[in-house]
């Protein structure tokens, strides 16, 4: 039986006490990078690529995507909270701090000689505490702009300036709402993000309509038309190759003449008909008619357009067919024989931008949007993708908001809350287990504590003070970081995501659960049963 050996010779172990400071001094080196992020007073890091491309951001998703984490357990905890960005769209910096913070507790408790068994039974009685705690201070709110708004900024200003984040905070509230309809959820599809390197961040728009990332491809066709019907079309209007390799004899050069006119004419007989819709629709009024066509539209085409003042785009995306027809109304046709006033869509001005060589087309003033563009403005890339960020996550936080119809006090008042709440909860539990619900209690005040220590602040200070205000007064208080002092967060408009709370007390301690029960620790590829 000793002949054979069941594991792997060259695999490395880490057993019991050893397995699990490997685990613990993981979560603490990725808590200690993430740390000084939180918050709207958070610093930023700088990652440089292989090729030197500079990135500045604070936005913790972005953060642990790019940076290359070697440790197998860090790459976990990084692994859950992008997990958490994907599911809610924010909440990746405090995910990231719980469950580093969560293993310190344990750490404390387990040096004592305390089972981790126990103090993941504890973590889970916790975990359910905490759940009703946030129930209990859920805030209703209507799909009102100014609630809105608040839940955006909060979230926007932990990633950008405050001044950019009141501008951004508007722009998405009045994306989403825009293109929400009634008793159905909302696309974010529907909200293209358009990005031009062009003057500054703040004035970033949002167009009520869509742009294209490309012009006109005659010189004599407008440049820019009102009161427009748009006709999208997936019609070829140039001359078609045909799909198999093939030849054509001729007899004589008459032949191939003839071939030729009649393959023109073909082509023609199409433009033709667009040509006599806008006749019958345009002539003699203020109307103007634009054609958006997914596949190309040749010279000779594009000229027979320009003379009828008809503004051809051609190749455009297919994800701007989809939006085109829902920004403009009517519908995408593939063939222009029944063309009729019922298929075009509207637009009260089409125009066309140039920036440098790049040619952007602007569809506005649409009658019901359910598709509109926001269109990115900044002086260089990394600003640009700075801003994407941070309006990917504005859009989340507010269809979150519509989603649960509820938010959660800001500032770290859920967690001083939650805090209070747990401790008196402790005394009501026998045996082992309350030690579990202390750790978890002691945990949760990370956040508060490193919001005061990235703003300036004392955290011991702050959290007493905090705590003191929370049993005088029975509320939810935060912290105000431009004074240290103590701050209703729901009259300041700092307000939360209630699934984001929610979210990140139930992932963080499933994982440091997982994590603490890790007795053995093998590293080693499969191992080969060769003599």
């Amino acid at each position: 039986m000793a002949a054979i050996s069941l594991l792997n010779p060259k695999a490395e172990f880490a057993r019991a006490a050893q397995a699990l400071a490997v685990n613990i001094s993981a979560a603490k080196g990725i808590q200690d990078v993430m740390k000084t992020n939180l918050g709207p007073k958070g610093t930023m890091k700088m990652l440089v690529s292989g090729a030197g491309d500079i990135k500045i951001t604070k936005d913790g998703n972005v953060l642990l995507h790019e940076m290359q984490i070697q440790h197998p357990t860090a790459s976990l905890i990084a692994r859950a909270s992008t997990a958490q960005d994907d599911m809610t769209g924010d909440g990746t910096t405090s995910t990231v701090l719980l469950i580093g913070e969560l293993l310190k507790q344990a750490d404390l408790f387990i040096a004592e000689g305390l089972h981790p068994r126990i103090l993941a039974e504890g973590f889970e009685q916790a975990r359910k505490k905490a759940i009703e705690v946030l129930d209990s201070m859920k805030i209703p709110v209507n799909a009102n702009k100014e609630d809105l708004l608040n839940i955006a900024k909060t979230s926007q200003c932990t990633k950008v300036h405050p001044k950019l984040a009141s501008v951004l905070s508007e722009v998405c509230v009045d994306a989403v709402l825009s293109i929400r309809q009634d008793k159905k959820p909302v696309d974010l599809h529907m909200i293209e993000i358009m990005e031009m390197q062009h003057k500054t961040e703040m004035e970033t728009t949002l167009v009520k309509g869509l742009v294209l990332d490309h012009g006109g491809r005659h010189p004599d066709m407008p440049k820019r038309v009102e009161n427009a019907y748009i006709l999208t079309c997936n019609v070829s209007m140039e001359y078609e190759k045909s799909e198999v390799n093939s030849g054509f004899f001729y007899k004589s050069a008459e032949e191939r003449e003839k071939l030729v006119l009649a393959e023109r004419e073909f082509i023609e007989n199409r433009v033709k008909k667009i040509i006599e819709l806008k006749k019958k629709l345009c002539d003699g009024t203020d109307k103007s008619f634009v054609v958006i066509n997914q596949k190309g539209i040749d010279p000779m085409s594009l000229d027979m357009l320009a003379k009828e003042g008809i503004i051809g785009l051609r190749r455009a995306k297919r994800r701007n067919m989809e939006r085109l027809s829902l920004a403009c109304g009517g519908q995408a046709v593939n063939s222009v024989d029944d063309l009729d006033e019922s298929s075009l869509g509207y637009a009260g001005l089409v125009y066309e931008h140039v920036l440098g060589e790049n040619k952007f087309t602007f569809v506005e003033e649409c009658k019901y949007p359910q598709s509109v563009t926001i269109l990115i403005k900044a002086p260089n890339k990394h600003t640009l993708a700075q801003v994407k960020d941070a309006i990917r996550d504005g859009l989340r936080a507010v269809n979150n908001t519509l989603q649960d119809e509820c938010v959660v006090p800001g500032a770290g008042a859920t967690e001083i809350a939650t805090h209070k709440e747990l401790m008196k909860y402790k005394d009501t539990v026998k045996g082992k287990a309350r030690l579990g619900i202390q750790a978890f209690a002691e945990a949760l005040l990370v956040i508060p504590k490193t919001l005061a220590v990235n703003s300036g602040f004392d955290s011991q200070d702050t959290i007493v003070k905090l705590q003191e205000e929370a049993v005088a007064t029975g509320e939810a208080v935060g912290l105000d970081i431009s004074s240290g002092e103590v701050l209703k967060p729901q009259e300041a408009g700092i307000v939360d995501n209630f699934i984001v709370k929610k979210q990140i007390i139930n992932s963080c301690t499933v994982i440091a659960s997982n994590l603490l029960l890790v007795d053995e620790i093998m590293r080693a590829g499969m191992s080969s049963l060769k003599g």
